[in-house]
């Protein structure tokens, strides 16, 4: 998996072949892979699918013993960024896939994604430790900015991720302690 992934971040996800990545992992032949993958787009989804098990490992971690809802929003942005930041490689990966279209990412998909989020928010309000605002819109742009980390990273790839998540934090500090006019 982890030459199927070196692949799609080095090379793209068009010229990602059972060539290409049989060459990078050392192997003879493209047999093996295709002894165990039908074709490219189950390959695809089976590396996609393991970024995304493994961001869920980490970010059950992240979580842990987080049992308000501001250190729980803190440890979702820190987590994410902090992975992004150890993991460019399989991230620079799993977002070439996504913009490849080698994965269905619908709304429902998105909703999925962003309902951890959500469910965060609406818990710190309904604790009163949030201020209102709306928990969707809120639970988007949250997820935008940390979304949109892989690709800053391609342009700024010297960026201190830590510091960018110090930033975030605050910024969401800011708009989630705030009652709407």
């Amino acid at each position: 998996m982890a030459a199927t992934i070196t692949v799609i971040a080095e090379e793209g996800y068009g010229r990602a072949s059972f060539a290409r990545i049989a060459k990078r992992a050392g192997l003879s032949s493209t047999r093996l892979i295709s002894y165990h993958f039908a074709g490219k787009d189950e390959l695809i989804t089976a590396a996609a699918n393991d970024v995304m098990s493994t961001i869920g490992t980490f970010m059950a971690e992240q979580m842990r013993d987080r049992h308000a809802a501001p250190a729980r929003l803190h440890a979702y942005i820190e987590g994410i960024v902090g992975f992004i930041d150890s993991h460019r490689t399989q991230m620079k990966a799993l977002m070439a896939i996504l913009l490849g279209g080698g994965l269905n990412y619908d709304a429902d998909t998105d909703r999925k994604v962003i309902s951890p989020v959500e469910q965060i928010l609406r818990d710190g309000q309904a604790a009163g430790e949030f201020g209102e605002f709306d928990p969707v819109i809120m639970a988007a742009v949250v997820q935008r900015a940390v979304d949109g980390l892989p690709f800053l990273l391609d342009s700024e790839p010297d960026l201190d991720c830590a510091h960018y998540a110090r930033e975030l934090v605050a910024l969401f500090d800011a708009g989630t302690t705030r009652t709407l006019p």
